[in-house]
């Protein structure tokens, strides 16, 4: 068994591609082993800012002979089958063909026997067919032929058993002679750009780790990552204070450095009256600085910068050169704050009408109007709206829109509309709700839980939603350019976290009466789509999404907080032997009754003939019935679906005993008649508190 290592050196590749591209290079490669015939023990792959390096280990050195056996046509076939069974075999006559007898008749085999030989005579056409297919966000054409590569490559470094791998590329493909060469390849790398960009022979994966690390790169992104954190931790203790948590810029600046050095750098404390969010925001989005904060939590005015070098200063001329930058930076957000302080909020509110949101659905200032009108209807589902806060609310949650500062940070919308009306002294539920309408963001953000804030997000998500449905602009496939699927998620979210008995339907049709081309279908078509988010938002809860259609299924059930009361009583119903046993009998008494009327070519209504119920099984089910239905009736209108389920759960004991002792399809027609009408009520009595065809199992 022997090892191979491959690295792609190039220019510096962008950090929010490396992970996704050392990922696909280790699967591209690895298919393609395994196509070749080559099995292996174990693959790493790594990324720094200039190199992929993919480690598999446990390849054989030789590749075994292979005997493959194809099953061809029938035997008397026609000619164009037997004609491509030849051709898929590499056979070029029938006679090169086994017939064999099986218990299906006489068919053609076809045996095929391929050589094994040197497993790096394969690894070429293996490594090349990986790049070629290494799907790129973007790339860019290079060299002399067809080859695409997200930056110029340097150098290819393929060491196979310690040995060299050649792998020369020209016009997309492996060229027959070095002279062919267009990108070097061999058993060195070099280090880091500054540091030690010389060149660096190795042997093997091991001493290529090791060797790098002594050129100054740490190969390994986790352990780049690990040394950014503490180091950054480190400086911010030696200042009495933390570093703020910031996974995703944590995760780009190990993207954009090979050697992590750590410095601190001063905040001029003239910016530190800009709110916090806006310093944030400016020296992440724009420097890659990790903010820090005091340990009241409020932020400090120094700042970590992470370095690509050692200098022997110790870091001064690169922390006076980021101050310096961030400086203007600070300088320019300093600016837009004092300006945008000096109008009000409600005096932009009208150039919204100079800001398109979709050509099909008007303006910005449009849908203001929209969210004001449907925020109003919804009053009524949020207790303790205040009509005139959620009013206010409506009407500037989009005005800061047309400020500096969020025209500058665009991140910033909402949070600066919070700001500027706390400076007007508008109500904190108003500044607030501006703020929290957005909410929430993501999976980990938090749901609005203020009444204002409440009313003007949903008022928001639902106008949005409806609006696109009504234009015909639905997510297809992966493809969510409006980020539909998060707004029907934050409705969910916004609904059952704060227990709303908001109907979904009413709140569809008040959206699209204010809306163009808004069909009769579409309250319907988002209820589907929302029954698809609800099962993904559940997923994480264990809840399963079979439940979720069998509540869906039953129709005219539009209030989330109701749904999900059916969908917990009946997993815990399920739960139980009882819940497990009925369902049993539910499918049985469903199945009998589909096929007979799939059959018979007619629907049964469940009219019971109390005179022809013959045995005490089934006059115990009838029985059972008419003692259950008062009381699965009486819960379900209390929305009590736990006493619903526990009253269907006395119909197991009778159901049993009627399967076990009773002919549904009895000889005399009246009595199968009768008999089907009984597994008809049965049906239709479970059927009253969710689809139980739709639960597997």
């Amino acid at each position: 068994m022997a090892e191979l290592l491959l690295e792609l050196l190039s220019e510096e590749i962008p950090a929010r591609m490396q992970a996704r591209a050392a990922d696909d290079l280790k699967r591209l490669v690895g298919d393609g082993l395994k196509a070749a015939g080559l099995e292996f023990s174990k693959a790493e792959v790594f990324a720094t800012p200039r190199r992929l390096a993919l480690m598999v280990d446990g390849l054989p050195v030789s590749r075994p002979d292979l005997r493959e056996e194809k099953k061809g046509p029938r035997v008397g076939s026609p000619e164009k089958a037997i004609e491509g069974f030849l051709k898929g075999a590499g056979l070029s006559s029938i006679e090169q063909a086994e017939k064999r007898a099986t218990d299906k008749g006489e068919f053609y085999f076809a045996v095929v026997e391929k050589k094994g030989g040197n497993t790096a005579d394969v690894l070429p056409g293996v490594i090349l067919a990986a790049m070629n297919a290494l799907p790129w966000p973007k790339s860019m054409k290079w060299g002399d032929g067809n080859f695409y590569w997200v930056r110029p490559l340097q150098s290819i470094l393929t060491l196979f058993d310690g040995k060299i791998v050649p792998i020369n590329i020209k016009n997309g493909k492996v060229a027959g002679t070095v002279a062919d060469r267009i990108i070097d390849f061999g058993n060195y790398t070099v280090g880091h750009r500054f540091m030690a960009p010389e060149k660096v022979f190795v042997s093997s994966f091991a001493n290529y780790r090791d060797m790098l690390r002594k050129a100054y790169v740490i190969l390994d992104a986790e352990e780049r990552k690990t040394i950014i954190r503490n180091k950054a931790a480190s400086l911010a203790k030696s200042e009495g204070l933390t570093v703020r948590d910031d996974i995703g810029l944590l995760d780009e600046v190990a993207g954009l450095v090979e050697w992590p050095v750590a410095h601190v750098g001063k905040i001029d404390e003239a910016f530190m009256e800009v709110p916090q969010e806006v310093l944030v925001t400016s020296m992440r989005a724009h420097q890659k600085y990790f903010a820090c904060l005091k340990p009241d939590g409020s932020l400090a005015p120094r700042f970590i910068v992470i370095a690509n070098t050692e200098t022997q200063d110790g870091g001064k001329i690169v922390v006076a050169g980021n101050e310096r930058v961030l400086r203007a930076r600070l300088s320019d957000a300093k600016f837009f704050w004092d300006q945008d302080r000096k109008s009000k909020l409600a005096d932009r509110v009208p150039a919204l009408k100079d800001i398109v949101f979709h050509a099909k659905l008007g303006t910005v200032a449009e849908k203001v109007d929209r969210i004001q009108a449907l925020a109003a209807e919804l009053l009524p589902f949020v207790p303790k709206a205040d009509a005139d806060l959620v009013r206010s609310a409506a009407t500037l949650c989009k005005a800061d829109l047309v400020t500096g500062m969020v025209g500058e940070f665009p991140e910033l919308q909402g949070i600066m509309g919070r700001y500027y009306a706390l400076h007007e002294l508008e109500k904190r539920d108003v500044a607030d709700a501006i703020a929290e309408h957005y909410r929430p963001l993501g999976p980990g953000d938090v749901v609005p839980s203020k009444p204002t804030s409440i009313a003007v997000a949903l008022a928001d998500k639902i106008d949005t939603l409806v609006g696109f449905w009504a234009i015909d602009e639905k997510p297809t496939g992966s493809k969510d350019p409006f980020a539909l699927r998060r707004a029907a998620l934050g409705i969910i979210r916004i609904v059952l976290e704060n227990g709303l008995r908001l109907p979904l339907t009413r709140a569809f049709s008040a959206a699209a009466t204010r809306l163009p081309k808004a069909n009769a279908k579409l309250s319907d078509e988002l209820l589907t789509f929302f029954a698809d988010r609800l099962k993904v938002h559940l997923r994480e809860q264990g809840v399963r999404h079979d439940l979720v259609s069998a509540v869906f299924a039953l129709g005219n059930e539009d209030d989330l907080v109701r749904l999900m009361a059916r969908v917990k009583a009946l997993q815990e119903f399920l739960g139980s032997d009882n819940g497990k046993n009925l369902l049993v009998a539910y499918n049985r008494a469903a199945n009998i009754v589909r096929a007979e009327e799939k059959k018979d070519k007619k629907t049964y209504a469940g009219s019971l003939d109390a005179a022809l119920l013959k045995q005490d099984e089934e006059k115990a089910v009838a029985s059972a019935l008419d003692h259950a239905m008062p009381q699965v009736d009486k819960a379900l209108a209390g929305e009590n679906f736990v006493a619903a389920m526990a009253a269907l759960a006395e119909l197991r004991g009778p159901l049993d005993a009627f399967f076990d002792k009773v002919t549904v399809n009895a000889d005399d027609a009246a009595l199968r008649l009768n008999r089907l009408n009984l597994l008809t009520r049965i049906r239709s009595a479970m059927d009253r508190v969710a689809d139980f065809s739709k639960i597997e199992g």
